[in-house]
């Protein structure tokens, strides 16, 4: 099997229950039950308006400005499946357009995370489809690889592998591990719970806020009338 152009076409996803149950959540909340670690950075961004990306990672390696692994891609996705594509964050070529986001539709296909561009940005948009990507070029891609499908990558420091959950709103793309999703589930709920009060409270007037001054005391913050 030769490193660079292969394709598994099997792996274990992420259970149905938990993607509708993280669907629910902020990804900011998910990423902070993470401990802040596990966000792709600020170069990913929504090209689609505000429709949530959640469901299990079907992970792409492509050479930069390539995409012949994505076609792959899209013809062997399950429905409910998000493709997270690692291209090196070129921006010379683009990824995808139109006419990849609507086959990827007729095929059930959840969304797209592209570590690179696209273009049709208009039409994108206007699909409502999630694609998260890194900007926009009218230039087009090639399409004679290498490249890998379902082995694990890895988006500006954050591993993904396949089956994974992807989680994408407006704030960014997190990505929980499969071993750790009912755990990061539960953590992320207890936030959102916890979130949920201190809001209710601010809006009734009865927030208590006497945890500032506690902070600036306990750091030696000098008061001075």
């Amino acid at each position: 099997m030769p490193y660079g152009f292969r394709i598994k076409q099997s792996w274990t996803r992420i259970d149905a229950s938990l993607v509708a149950a993280f669907r629910a959540l902020p990804a900011a909340n998910v990423s902070d039950s993470m401990q802040r670690l596990a966000a792709a950075g600020p170069t990913l961004q929504p090209m689609h308006g505000d429709e949530v990306l959640c469901g299990p990672a079907l992970t792409v390696r492509c050479r930069p400005g390539d995409n012949l692994m994505i076609h792959k891609a899209i013809d062997m996705a399950e429905p409910g499946d998000v493709i997270v594509v690692d291209a090196g964050g070129d921006m010379t070529n683009s990824l995808m357009g139109e006419l990849m986001l609507v086959h990827a539709i007729q095929r059930g296909i959840a969304g797209f995370v592209l570590n690179g561009a696209i273009r049709d940005s208009a039409a994108i948009a206007e699909r409502g489809l999630p694609v998260f990507a890194c900007g926009v070029t009218h230039r087009g891609p090639y399409r004679t690889g290498p490249g890998e499908i379902g082995f694990p990558i890895a988006l500006d420091g954050m591993p993904i592998a396949p089956g994974d959950l992807i989680l994408g709103d407006a704030d960014g793309v997190v990505c929980v591990p499969q071993a750790d999703a009912a755990t990061v589930l539960a953590a992320a709920q207890k936030k959102q719970a916890a979130e949920d009060r201190q809001m209710r409270d601010t809006l009734a007037g009865t927030l208590d806020r006497s945890w500032v001054d506690k902070a600036l005391e306990a750091a030696g913050c000098e008061m001075i009338a």
